[in-house]
């Protein structure tokens, strides 16, 4: 059989062992380098984002001593949310960064990419029409990391789901009710949500008394249990604000009902709640004070 001749021209031999390897280096260490720019920038935004600066327009502004007035936590809860972002925009910039990268070097070494970008072309339209619902979760989950619509340990009414948030993907959220059951909750059908647990909550009592009681001196023992409460050291930063008796609530089928509100930090709601409602008891108790209930029981002496 006759000898096959398998050298290159000088030319050739080149261009594959130097031109080509040289330029797939060049697109690596440029693909390296645009990684690190962006992923410094992204950190550069998390870390202001974090910290919370005010645009120098609203330094001495009502709006920016309302962005400093936060609550106790807010800070972590805002370093969390712009890590998350942060994260999440690493990531994306990654992805696009490689393939950009991998399609140019492929090019490089001699591989055609216009069939490839075709059919990446046509796969990518096959994939949104047959990934809508994924596409829909993970958008809602972008918007409500960003929008701060709730964080872990939040407690959130999502319609059919109501408890506390223990995980929040760009996927599904996942929240545990009171009685254990957790839920998993995907993002692009939440259509609202309740947060009870955001800046404050408040403390709503409507308390009964029978029709014959003296509406003034309630009110006044109500405002009094309320002030001890919100007085007292053990409570400090529980109660944010003077609690306040709003008066007659309505007229009820067993007695007046007397509403009283407290502000209190998050989900410090439920405990002041317990708390008033024993002293509150134990003080219409020593006053006098009938609290009415839908039942009698009445006891028949029997021969």
């Amino acid at each position: 059989m006759p000898d096959l001749d398998l050298s290159l021209p000088d030319g050739k031999l080149y261009e594959y062992l130097v031109e080509r390897p040289a330029g797939v280096l060049i697109i690596i260490a440029v693909a390296l380098l645009i990684r690190w720019l962006v992923k410094r920038s992204i950190g550069r935004v998390v870390r202001r984002a974090s910290h919370g600066t005010v645009p120098g327009v609203l330094a001495n502004s009502k709006a920016g001593e309302m962005l400093a007035d936060l609550r106790p936590g807010a800070s972590e809860r805002r370093r969390q949310r712009a890590s998350a972002m942060g994260d999440l925009l690493t990531s994306i910039a990654t992805i696009v960064i490689i393939g950009i990268a991998f399609v140019m070097i492929l090019d490089q070494v001699g591989v055609n990419i216009a069939p490839l970008l075709t059919g990446a072309g046509i796969l990518g339209v096959a994939l949104g029409f047959g990934a809508q619902t994924l596409v829909k979760d993970f958008l809602a989950g972008i918007f409500m990391i960003m929008e701060d619509q709730f964080g872990v340990g939040d407690v959130v009414d999502m319609g059919e789901a109501a408890g506390t948030v223990e995980a929040v993907g760009l996927r599904v959220t996942r929240l545990r009710d009171v009685n254990g059951t957790v839920w998993y909750v995907r993002n692009g059908e939440v259509l609202r949500v309740g947060n009870q647990s955001q800046n404050w909550a408040r403390t709503v009592l409507d308390i009964t008394v029978g029709y014959e009681a003296d509406l003034d001196r309630v009110q006044r023992i109500l405002a009094d249990v309320a002030h001890t409460l919100y007085e007292e050291p053990a409570l400090k930063g529980v109660i944010i604000e003077e609690p306040e008796v709003w008066g007659v609530e309505r007229f009820a089928k067993d007695g007046v009902v007397v509403r009283l509100v407290l502000k209190t930090a998050p989900l410090e709601q439920w405990t002041v709640a317990r708390t008033m409602r024993q002293r509150i008891k134990a003080s219409f108790d020593e006053a006098g004070i009938r609290i009415p209930t839908s039942f009698q029981t009445t006891v028949e002496d029997q021969a």
